[in-house]
C-alpha cells in the first residue's frame, strides 16, 4: 500500500507527532503559555488508509520522529515508534489498558485517559479569547467559538437548516424521518431524543431532581425549575408588544395576546362558549361536569384545578409567599398581593363602560355591572328571591334556617348579620345611645 502519513509539527520546537491530540498534549505540557500554528508534513509510504489516519496512536514521550517505521502485520499500517505500534494494537484487540483511578473507566490510549481525568480535576486549559469561558478539550473550545463566529458547518439536506454541532444535526434529521428510537418500557411511548425519554420516565418514577434553592420545591424538568424561580426573582422576560405587560412564561404571553386580537380559540364542547385562554375554558367546563378531582388531604375539600388546591393548602401550612414591598404584608395568592398594592398606588384599572366608575378588582367591576344589566344570578331555593352577590344570598338564607352566627361577647345575644352585631355592641360601649332604642 502507498498511502500518506500525516505529520503534525510543533511550531515552537523541532518535535513532530502523528496526531493532533498528541501535538495538543505536547503544547499544553511544554509550551503552556505560548501559542503557534500547526504545521503539516507528510511521510511516504505507510499502510494507513485515509479513514484510519485520524485515529493513529502517537508518541507520548515528546521525542522527535525517527526514520525507521514499525509495521503492524495484520493490516500493514506503519508507525514511527514501537510504542505507537503497541498502542495501535489496542484498536484491533479492543484492549483498554489505561484505567482512571477515580471512576475505573478504561481507555485504549493514554492521552484519552488524560483528557478524561480533567472531568475529575476540573482542569479546563482551553480558554475562549472572546468571552473568557474555559473548556477541558480543544474540540469543545472550537465548537463553542462558533457561537461568536456564527459558523454553522452542518447543513440539513432536507430543509437547509444549519447547526454548530453534528449531533444537533442528527437530532434535527429525526424530525424529517419521523424516527423515534427511544421507547419507554413502562407505557410504550416513543421519543426522538434520549434526554426526552429520561425526562418522561420521571413521570412514572416520581423522581424530581431539580430543587429550588429558595423554597425547596422540586421539579422533574430543569425548565420547570427555571420557570418557577421567576416567582422569586420577579423576572418576566416575555413582554406584550401591545401593552407592555410582562409574563414569566411564553405560553402565558401567547394566551394574553388573544385579549388584544379578540380571538377566542378555545370552545366549550357543552355550551359552545369561547375563551381566549385554555385555563379559562378548563375552569368553565367544571360548571358542566361538576368534577373536582383535586382533594385536600388535610380537610377533604375538593377543587377543580391543581393550582387552586395548592393555594388552598397554604391555609393549613400558613405559607404566605407573596409579600408587599410597601408595608410588608404577606398573602397566599399573587393576585391578592397585586390587588392589595393598588391601595398604595391608588390604581383602579377596571372601569365601568356604563357609568365610568372605576374599581381596583375585576370582580368588583363585574358585580357592579349587574346594577346596569339587572342580572341577579344567585337564587334562593326556599323562596325564589334573587341577589346580585353570593354573600347577599347567604345572609338571606339565614332567615329560613334561623342561623345566627354572630354572637355578642358581652351578653351572648346572637345575630344573623355582622353589621347588626356591631350596631348592638354600641349598647355596651355607650358609643351611640340611639342604638339602645334600636335594639
Amino acid at each position: 500500500m502507498n498511502n500518506t502519513l500525516i505529520i503534525f509539527s510543533c511550531s515552537l520546537c523541532p518535535l513532530s507527532y502523528t496526531s493532533q491530540i498528541d501535538l495538543d498534549d505536547h503544547t499544553e505540557t511544554c509550551h503552556y503559555e505560548e501559542s503557534g500554528e500547526i504545521k503539516y508534513e507528510t511521510l511516504m509510504p505507510t499502510g494507513c488508509s485515509s479513514s484510519e489516519q485520524n485515529s493513529l496512536p502517537t508518541p507520548t514521550n515528546h521525542k522527535p520522529l525517527e526514520e525507521d517505521l514499525h509495521q503492524y502485520p495484520e493490516c500493514g499500517n506503519s508507525f514511527t515508534q514501537e510504542i505507537d505500534l503497541k498502542t495501535y494494537q489496542h484498536l484491533h484487540t479492543g484492549e483498554k489498558p489505561y484505567h482512571c483511578l477515580e471512576c475505573g473507566k478504561s481507555f485504549n490510549h493514554r492521552n484519552t485517559l488524560r483528557q478524561h481525568q480533567r472531568i475529575h480535576t476540573g482542569e479546563k486549559p482551553y480558554h475562549c479569547s472572546e468571552c473568557g469561558k474555559n473548556f477541558n478539550h480543544h474540540t469543545n473550545l472550537q465548537t463553542h467559538q462558533r457561537i461568536h463566529t456564527g459558523e454553522r458547518p452542518y447543513h440539513c439536506s432536507e430543509c437547509e437548516k444549519s447547526f454548530t454541532h453534528h449531533s444537533a444535526l442528527q437530532r434535527h434529521q429525526l424530525i424529517h424521518t419521523g424516527e423515534k428510537p427511544y421507547h419507554c418500557s413502562e407505557c410504550g411511548k416513543s421519543f426522538n431524543r434520549q434526554t426526552n425519554l429520561k425526562t418522561h420516565q420521571r413521570s412514572h418514577t416520581g423522581e424530581k431532581l431539580h430543587q429550588c434553592s429558595q423554597c425547596g420545591k422540586s421539579f422533574s424538568h430543569r425548565s420547570a425549575l427555571q420557570t418557577h424561580q421567576r416567582i422569586h426573582t420577579g423576572e418576566k422576560p416575555y413582554n406584550c408588544l401591545q401593552c407592555g405587560k410582562g409574563f414569566a412564561q411564553l405560553g402565558h404571553l401567547q394566551q394574553h395576546q388573544n385579549v388584544h386580537s379578540g380571538e377566542k380559540p378555545y370552545n366549550c364542547l357543552y355550551c359552545g362558549k369561547s375563551f381566549a385562554q385554555v385555563g379559562h375554558l378548563q375552569k368553565h367546563q367544571t360548571v358542566h361536569t361538576g368534577e373536582k378531582p383535586y382533594r385536600c388531604s388535610q380537610c377533604g375539600k375538593s377543587f377543580t384545578q391543581p393550582s387552586t388546591l395548592q393555594t388552598h393548602l397554604r391555609i393549613h401550612t400558613g405559607e404566605k409567599p407573596y409579600q408587599c414591598s410597601q408595608c410588608g404584608k404577606s398573602f397566599t395568592k399573587r393576585g391578592t398581593l397585586k390587588a392589595h398594592q393598588r391601595i398604595h398606588t391608588g390604581e383602579r384599572p377596571y372601569q365601568c363602560s356604563q357609568c365610568g366608575k372605576s374599581f381596583t378588582h375585576l370582580l368588583s367591576l363585574q358585580i357592579h355591572q349587574r346594577i346596569h344589566t339587572g342580572e341577579r344570578p344567585y337564587h334562593c331555593l326556599q323562596c325564589g328571591k334573587s341577589f346580585i352577590r353570593r354573600t347577599y344570598l347567604q345572609i338571606h338564607q339565614r332567615i329560613h334556617t334561623g342561623e345566627k352566627p354572630y354572637v355578642c361577647s358581652q351578653c351572648g345575644k346572637s345575630f344573623s348579620q355582622l353589621n347588626t352585631l356591631k350596631t348592638h355592641q354600641r349598647i355596651h360601649t355607650g358609643e351611640n345611645s340611639d342604638a339602645l332604642d334600636a335594639c
